[in-house]
């Protein structure tokens, strides 16, 4: 299979570019709002600026910059700041399970990139739009059209957080303006009954596993959820196989 960079025409002029970027763009605004959040809390947290800037342009994950900030304010050691970032992000592994039979005939100097770029909410829109897990052309230009908006999105709100920070009151509960975007764009992402169940029980063991030192609890909902979809996948009627896949 050819590589989906020899395509002819500019990757940003491909039809799936654009698919790919509106069908991010009407999520965008809660990624945004996220983004503001983190922002806010990196500057506020005394990181200062430049560190700041360079955090979020590296780690590009809200859960696990939230997580670590506390700990590296309070000096804790870098081995837990680590292992917190770690355990906050391991549904990574499980995402890029699901996205290695798409992705791996590529060479390493593209996957590489990839890794970096792959986020929960492309993630989402690219397997619905490539339900099925072999590669094809179009889902190139699909990825980098819908990661431009997600990735533009976070950084630029991200970036004007810690610009404005000490400019926005803390009593207009950014906080919980973040989490309320996290909501909706989970709502939007909620679509038939297989993904309402799991979002249920990935909730109800949240909620169960609270307790668990260094976030634990969100690596035990994402299980929890994964492992109820993986049944329920299963469990569903298979269609018939076509005459050209039996032969």
């Amino acid at each position: 299979m050819a590589s989906p960079c020899s395509t002819p025409i500019p990757i940003w002029r491909h039809p799936e570019f654009g698919r790919g970027a509106r069908e991010m763009a009407g999520i965008a605004l809660g990624v945004a709002a996220w983004g503001l959040v983190a922002g806010v809390a990196m500057a506020k947290s005394g990181l200062g600026v430049g560190w700041s800037v360079l955090m979020s342009l590296l780690v590009f994950s809200g859960t696990s910059q939230l997580a670590a900030l506390p700990l590296i304010v309070s000096g804790a050691p870098m081995w837990v700041v680590w292992a917190t970032a770690l355990c906050v992000n391991l549904r990574f592994v499980v995402f890029s399970v699901q996205w290695r039979p798409y992705w791996v005939h590529l060479p390493a100097r593209q996957r590489v990139p990839l890794a970096y770029f792959c986020a929960d909410l492309n993630y989402v829109t690219f397997l619905r739009r490539f339900p099925d897990p072999r590669p094809a052309p179009e889902q190139w230009p699909y990825f980098w059209g819908g990661m431009a908006v997600n990735w533009g999105a976070w950084q630029t709100s991200s970036l004007l957080g810690i610009a404005l920070a000490h400019q926005l009151p803390m009593h207009w509960g950014l906080g919980f303006a973040g989490t309320m975007a996290l909501l909706a764009i989970t709502y939007t992402l909620v679509t038939d009954r297989a993904t309402w169940i799991a979002a249920v029980v990935a909730a109800c063991a949240a909620v169960a596993a609270y307790a668990l030192p260094l976030r634990l609890n969100i690596l035990v909902a994402i299980a929890a959820a994964v492992a109820l979809g993986i049944v329920i996948d299963h469990a569903r009627p298979r269609p018939p196989a076509r005459a050209e896949e039996i032969a």
